[in-house]
């Protein structure tokens, strides 16, 4: 069906639902879109522009808009508007996920392995962290480093030094040392890399995402989440078969990949206005008097 006057910029489903966050982030953040090529995804870009600026290519269908419009948000910047790297990309995350989160998981009996496992993971995080950065508030290449150094030493301490603890102790109590590692690293390694956000407060919106101001409550409950979560994605792929051990690493990657698919598609989240700072909340009732309850906002992946 071919369409005029259409407002691509229009969510597709309804922002102010659970279900309505659920069914758009799950849609950007489809893995499959990693699989494309630059070439597509410039495409898609001119497409979304076109339509912004009113100029809808003749015979183009609602339909491939809405495409073009995915591609668009999985591979480029919403604040800067530039493309992404493949591997910092959200539509990323499952596969890369997978396969490092399975590696740490089953090459855990050396030194060598721990170390080589931890350091791919902390770069891969700092890379997917530095990606998605908000570009509003931004963070300069000493606080990436200190940020990247830190959560790498936590990660290798915490799993090394537990490695050689564990050494004597059942292997299923090994099994877990990557995960503490996973854990303790995440608890720093995030916090650090969106300090600023922290320090400046995230960008708040109503239901129709007007934006309301900036909060530094909603920063430290969405970095909190998102620190809960990210530890959260580990867990499944700790269980074990311990008789069949030819399932551990099938086993481990796909309850991994499943654990990412279900939190990558749950970015949003959102706070009453009654637990803001009573500045910004002052300046919410005196706008829109009690006709905005909640605020939401990107918590970030």
């Amino acid at each position: 069906m071919a369409v005029s006057g259409f407002d691509i910029d229009v969510p597709r489903w309804d922002q102010s639902t659970f279900m309505g966050r659920l069914k758009h982030f799950a849609n950007i953040t489809d893995w499959r879109t990693a699989l494309l090529p630059d070439s597509r995804l410039d495409e898609a870009k001119a497409l979304v522009e076109s339509c912004r600026a009113g100029s809808v290519p003749p015979g183009t269908t609602e339909e491939q808009l809405l495409y073009a419009k995915k591609l668009y948000d999985s591979a480029f910047h919403p604040d800067t508007g530039d493309r992404m790297n493949l591997i910092g990309r959200m539509s990323f995350q499952v596969p890369g996920g997978m396969a490092i989160t399975g590696g740490m998981l089953q090459f855990y009996r050396t030194v060598p392995a721990v170390v080589f496992w931890q350091w791919v993971n902390q770069s891969f995080n700092a890379l997917v962290n530095y990606t998605n950065r908000n570009a509003a508030s931004p963070i300069t290449p000493n606080q990436i480093g200190v940020a990247y150094l830190t959560a790498t030493s936590t990660a290798l301490a915490t799993a090394v030094g537990l490695n050689f603890y564990t050494k004597r102790a059942p292997p299923l109590v090994a099994r877990w040392v990557p995960f503490a590692a996973v854990a303790s690293a995440n608890c720093v390694n995030i916090p650090m890399m969106r300090q600023q956000e922290l320090l400046n407060g995230i960008a708040v919106t109503d239901e129709n995402g007007n934006k309301l101001g900036h909060s530094k409550k909603a920063a430290v409950k969405g970095i909190t989440q998102v620190v809960i979560s990210r530890i959260t994605m580990a867990a499944p792929g700790m269980s074990t078969f311990q008789r069949i051990t030819f399932f551990h690493g099938p086993l481990q990657v796909i309850m991994v990949g499943a654990s990412l698919s279900l939190f990558l598609s749950l970015s949003f989240s959102s706070m009453a206005v009654s637990k803001l700072e009573p500045e910004l909340r002052e300046s919410i009732l005196c706008h829109y008097g009690d006709s905005v309850q909640y605020v939401y906002f990107n918590k970030g992946l």
